[in-house]
């Protein structure tokens, strides 16, 4: 026993001398040979939100009307274990949670939170990265960069979720089963993808029926196809894993444009005028450009911006509503007077998905340590006869040491809508102001 006590007393000791600790992205980086070509490295993340929110009309909490809110919640807390294994065998993996305050799983078990989000292998078949297969639970997605985010390194306060299209209805937080190629040649950089979509009734809310309005269908099994190519006129981006970064703070030259489509037959059902049940096709398009580059090195200056045009049909008027870390659980609305079935209305929810055309774009000017930007949606959907969705929000960050420690200041203004009689109107607009503190390691 004294032996196997002194044995494991030693192998703790070496542990920190296991970890290279030379560089910020080397900290928990352990290497599997000489050359360190081979490793397997750990990385965490966790984004506190402090929130000031003005509710949607008729928001309750806890069974008692608030028209505004305050909460402290986590975005995100994340861990990730990944390597290069062999010379072309990359393995990855994340577990965590997301959207955790006090509202969440309110009628559950609040400490069923963390799951695995991603857990793929990948085998690298050229000599570089022209061209490489993967297979598991991943976020590689065909739509846009921002279907496939690096959250630690967005330089908004949070991704632009509509490009999440699927997101926790047929897919595990934005991560599908799929089987898939990528890579870099030239210029070019391009990724395809198979996926096998959840059925909707395993997301754990209440499976929606059919009805004269498009739903994801709970009947039958359709895979659905991805594909992404984008054009990298200066430096190419990172391909160390699938996820795409939000900005290189000036340390790289980066310009591309992009186009990317999801699609998949028989995805959702809608009831014709005759009562008959009709399937019909999720098929999306996107075309972006991104630009994240220095201006100034010696003042350290950078730009990053994003120009997007959406293109996204669920079926015949889709539409569902969506609230980020929603801080209520209840709305004292009868259903008479909100657009049923398509979500909850309450707390800090918008039409967020829908059949129809969406314009994303941001911008944010990096001076040393700060960051102020902008960004903006404009969205049309089918389902809201031509009232226009429009979210505006506008901050900025404070980097105390690049996207390892950052403080966020964030304003938004949403919309919210009413139905008075026979009409769908617009009501008025809502605000809410949101402080985070993000570590990564």
């Amino acid at each position: 026993m004294k032996k196997t006590l002194l044995w494991v007393t030693l192998q703790v000791m070496t542990i920190p001398y296991l970890f290279a600790q030379t560089a910020d992205n080397e900290l928990l980086k352990f290497k599997l040979n000489e050359s360190g070509s081979h490793f397997f490295q750990a990385t965490f993340l966790n984004q506190v939100w402090i929130r000031a929110n003005q509710n949607n009309p008729g928001t309750s909490i806890e069974g008692e009307a608030q028209a505004q809110s305050f909460d402290i919640g986590l975005r995100r807390t994340r861990m990730q274990l990944f390597g290069q294994i062999t010379d072309r065998a990359f393995i990855y993996f994340q577990f965590g949670q997301n959207n955790f305050n006090a509202q969440y799983n309110s009628t559950g078990n609040r400490k069923i939170a963390p799951f695995f989000h991603d857990a793929l292998g990948e085998y690298r078949i050229s000599d570089k990265n022209q061209l490489k297969v993967g297979a598991g639970l991943t976020i590689l997605s065909g739509l846009s960069r921002f279907s496939q985010p690096s959250i630690g390194t967005i330089s908004t306060l949070d991704v632009p979720v509509f490009a999440q299209t699927t997101v926790d209805q047929t897919d595990q937080f934005s991560r599908k089963l799929s089987v898939y190629a990528r890579g870099q040649i030239g210029h070019w950089d391009y990724r395809v993808a198979l996926s096998d979509p959840f059925p909707i009734s395993s997301n754990g809310q209440p499976t929606p029926g059919l009805s004269t309005v498009a739903n994801f269908t709970p009947k039958g099994h359709h895979l659905q196809q991805n594909a992404y190519l984008m054009y990298q006129f200066f430096d190419q981006e990172s391909h160390v894993t699938p996820y795409m970064t939000g900005s290189y703070l000036g340390t790289k030259k980066i310009a591309n444009i992009a186009a990317g489509i999801i699609h998949q037959s028989n995805a959702t059902w809608v009831k014709s005028a005759v009562g008959d049940t009709v399937y019909q096709k999720m098929m999306h398009w996107a075309i972006e450009g991104f630009l994240d580059m220095p201006l100034n090195s010696a003042k350290k200056t950078a730009i990053n911006a994003y120009l997007g045009y959406f293109n996204t049909n669920y079926g015949s008027n889709y539409l569902r509503y969506n609230g980020i870390m929603n801080p209520a659980n209840g709305t004292t609305l009868p259903a008479s007077q909100t657009i049923n079935g398509q979500g909850p209305v309450y707390g800090n929810a918008y039409p967020m998905f829908g059949t129809g055309h969406v314009v994303y774009t941001q911008a944010g000017y990096l001076h040393n340590h700060i960051m102020p930007y902008a960004n903006a949606t404009w969205a049309s959907y089918d389902r809201l006869n031509g009232l226009a969705t429009s979210t505006y929000s506008a901050g900025m960050n404070y980097y105390l040491q690049g996207n390892k420690a950052k403080l966020s200041l964030e304003w938004q203004n949403r919309p919210t809508y009413q139905v008075k009689g026979a009409d769908l109107q617009a009501g008025q607009r809502q605000n809410s102001l949101t402080l985070q503190f993000q570590l990564f390691i």
